[in-house]
């Protein structure tokens, strides 16, 4: 049997393509999970609002919150719930914290469930979008404008905006 003198190159240049391939993967997934709404994710882009609200149907908006684990931040919305008509609208606001004695970088990540219908809802203005810069103990007030489509799905009537909040450094 003869020995393959580029053995060792061809192995290598399969590792890094493995390796690349890797990396790639990220934003292709998050690609396609703000495309399909795959994950409860929703579109990082501003929507633009409806001229016509549907006035005759009403949608529970749920809000929640939760704080990665070790991340020493509070964040809370504002009201638990609103009564929305799709296609008008909307703000609120949640508070955040930085309970450390030291500035902090906080950033929010967000879920919408059912995951199937994440993206009916739209945000047009969010926290979410950019990273919140924090004094030690310092509390913040975090603006969200948001519209559920009209084209939400007659069977939905309920929607949960849930954002993860972690440290970026």
């Amino acid at each position: 049997m003869k020995p393959d003198r580029h053995l060792a190159l061809k192995i290598a240049a399969i590792g890094l393509a493995m390796f690349g391939f890797g990396f790639a993967l990220v934003p292709l997934y998050d690609a396609f999970c703000a495309v399909t709404g795959f994950g409860g994710k929703t579109a990082e882009v501003a929507a633009v609002a409806v001229e016509v609200p549907d006035r005759d149907r009403t949608v529970r908006v749920e809000f929640l919150a939760a704080v990665a684990r070790g991340a020493p931040f509070t964040l809370a919305p504002e009201v638990s719930h609103m009564e929305v008509h799709p296609g008008q609208l909307y703000e609120t606001h949640y508070r955040a914290r930085n309970l450390a004695g030291s500035a902090l970088v906080g950033q929010a990540v967000p879920s919408v469930a059912p995951g199937a219908v994440a993206r009916y809802f739209q945000k047009t203005e969010c926290f979410c979008f950019t990273s919140q810069e924090f004094q030690p103990h310092e509390e913040l007030t975090l603006k969200l404008a948001f519209i559920v489509a009209p084209e939400l799905p007659a069977n939905v009537d309920t929607l949960s905006l849930s954002y993860a909040y972690f440290s970026a450094k």
